[in-house]
This record gives C-alpha cells, sequence and structure tokens, in this order.
C-alpha cells in the first residue's frame, strides 16, 4: 500500500454556530481562530509540493471565517480540489452562489430525518430546517453536495428514514457516521450504539449498497464494514463492485488514518483522522510533511504487523485494520483491538 496523502480535513475554526451533542472540537463562538490566512497559505504551499489531496475545510463552521473562499481560491490556486463541511444553517441564495463560485462539493451535516431528532443533536432549535432549506438551495443552482449523519442510540431507530431524506434532497452520497467519543462525545459513551446493533446496522447497510444504483452511501469510523462486506459477498455468493466518489479516498479499505488522510487542527495539531486523541505535532512547529513521514504515530499507523494480535493476524488486516481513534478512546492505546471489532 503507497502511503500517499488523498484527503485532508483543515480546521480552520473552532467557532461554530451550534452547540453539537458529538462535537470532536467541543466548537462555540466563544472559541478563537489560532491559525492566519498566511499560516494557512504556507501549509498549503508545503503540501502542494509532494501530494495534491481534496483538501476540505471544516470547523467549527468554516463559513464563519470572513476568508475561507480566499483559503479555497488559494488551494485551486495550487492546484487542489477544495470541498466544505459546513451544518448548512447559513447557507442563503447569495452564501450559496458563493459556494458554487469557489467550492467544488459541499457536505452538509443531518442527523435525523425531522427537526425533533436533529435539532436535538445540534441543541439549536430551526437547524434542521435550516439545513434542510441550504441542500434545496444547492440543488437548485447546481452545486453537488453530499450527507453526513451520525448515530447513537437516541437516534438509530430513524438511520434508514435518513437515509431516505437524504436521497429525496438529492445528495450524491450518503455517510452514515459511527460516532467515536471524542471531544464532546466523550460525554456520550453510555448511549453510543452497542456492539451488536452496530453488526447489524452494517448488515442493513450492505443490503442498502446492494441495491442503492443512484446515491452512493458509505458507513464511515466502521472499518469492519469492508471485511463484513467481504464475508456477505462470498456467503450470497454475489458479484460487487464498490462505487466511489470522485472526492474520496477510493474505499478501498476500512481505517485509513495516517495512511492516505489526516486532519490539521484549528490549532495546527497534525492527527492521522478528525477523531484521534493524541497529536503528532504541530504543523506550524515542524511542518506537515516531517510529521507525515517521520512521527511515530503517523509510522505506527502504516506497521499493521504492529497492531495487537488480533488485528495484525487478522486475515482482513489489509481491508478492516479497525479504528485506531476507536481503540485510544477506549482503551488509551491507538494500536488495541477496535471494541467495536465482531471478527
Amino acid at each position: 500500500m503507497e502511503f500517499s496523502l488523498k484527503w485532508l480535513a483543515f480546521e480552520i475554526t473552532p467557532r461554530c454556530n451550534l452547540n453539537c451533542i458529538h462535537c470532536r472540537t467541543s466548537a462555540s463562538m466563544n472559541l478563537k481562530d489560532k491559525l492566519s490566512f498566511g499560516d494557512i497559505k504556507g501549509v498549503i504551499d508545503e503540501i502542494s509540493k509532494e501530494f495534491k489531496p481534496v483538501i476540505v475545510l471544516t470547523g467549527g463552521e468554516p463559513l464563519l471565517r470572513s476568508d475561507v473562499f480566499d483559503i479555497a481560491d488559494y488551494i485551486k490556486y495550487k492546484g487542489m480540489r477544495v470541498g466544505l463541511a459546513t451544518n448548512g444553517t447559513l447557507i442563503g441564495k447569495k452564501m450559496a452562489l458563493k459556494i458554487k463560485k469557489h467550492i467544488d462539493i459541499v457536505s452538509l451535516s443531518l442527523d435525523g430525518s425531522e427537526s425533533e431528532v436533529h435539532d436535538d443533536f445540534r441543541k439549536v432549535k430551526g437547524a434542521f430546517d435550516a439545513t434542510v432549506r441550504a441542500a434545496q438551495i444547492l440543488k437548485e443552482i447546481g452545486v453537488d453536495f453530499i450527507v453526513n449523519s451520525s448515530f447513537t442510540k437516541r437516534n438509530q431507530h430513524d438511520i434508514e428514514n435518513t437515509y431516505r431524506l437524504a436521497k429525496s434532497l438529492g445528495a450524491k452520497a450518503w455517510y452514515m457516521f459511527m460516532i467515536v467519543p471524542t471531544g464532546r462525545a466523550g460525554e456520550l459513551r453510555s448511549e453510543l450504539i452497542s456492539k451488536e446493533d452496530y453488526y447489524k446496522i452494517l448488515k442493513w447497510h450492505f443490503e442498502l449498497e446492494l441495491k442503492e444504483k443512484k446515491m452512493l452511501v458509505r458507513p464511515t469510523c466502521a472499518p469492519e464494514y469492508y471485511a463484513l462486506v467481504d464475508i456477505e459477498r462470498k456467503k450470497q455468493n454475489i458479484n460487487f463492485e464498490r462505487r466511489t466518489l470522485k472526492f474520496s479516498t477510493g474505499g478501498a479499505k476500512g481505517c485509513v488514518a495516517g495512511q492516505l488522510i489526516a486532519f490539521i487542527g484549528y490549532d495546527g495539531e497534525i492527527k492521522p483522522c478528525s477523531y484521534f486523541l493524541r497529536s503528532a505535532g504541530n504543523v506550524l512547529e515542524s511542518g506537515f510533511l516531517k510529521i507525515w513521514h517521520e512521527s511515530k504515530i503517523f509510522k505506527d499507523m502504516r506497521d499493521f504487523e504492529s497492531y495487537n494480535d488480533k488485528c495484525a493476524h487478522c486475515r482482513y488486516i489489509n481491508v478492516c485494520g479497525g479504528c485506531r481513534a476507536r481503540a485510544d478512546a477506549y482503551f488509551g492505546d491507538y494500536m488495541a483491538i477496535d471494541p467495536y471489532c465482531f471478527l
């Protein structure tokens, strides 16, 4: 496997107009930006010397930065594609037209099929209606968007309806997130989806992916799914060709943290993925490329034989890999077994 950066989440602000229960950053309007436009340009310059990843501008709520489109333009100037991960509540017609001009693809967050469910996650009344309206506007003016949906016990009953809503809104893809207990989500551990239900949900998703031909569907932070697909494909004796989105990492493996993807926090801290607890170093102090190539954490992510015994000797180590962020969150060891492993 070639360890080349294909996708980067760049958290350009910790500020947010919502107060989501599962936010990895514990974002709020009380926090302040730490990276200047010049800092961000410098990081983009360095990365572009070796890699041309899709860079997703995230937060917090990235639209709260007045220079968000300047950042996007600079990424494009350096020959890379740019995405925007937004909660959608700040998108009206005027903002949508700006997005169309500067952004290649948008991801919207919808954690339920109705306001009662979604707004309970986002802790702001009216968030659901605003996000649905944003999706309708983006579709109307021809901006491609995907929908990200996060689930716990409080909304897992609404998974199928949320998928249907995403499709009805015209999303190019629907990503079903299995929450990792980091950030504010650390307080949700008791209500995270059970291991038994996790397995059932992934089996449901496989059947969904078999029949869903129009919209790309993919579970996220669920690396065991890639093993389950192989098991079910052989059991049912069927051909299964996985489709991929042009803005994704290719969909060939479960956990690709520190292997094909990375995350830069609003404070410059670099991590293998958005939900990883530990920093591999700060981009302003060491530079991105040095950390990508030389940090112990990133090297560990790529040394599959050094994973815990069960993973290292599992025939699906190169297919699944287990969620390293979830292992760290539960056991304080990112090389430990993924607590959701059912293999």
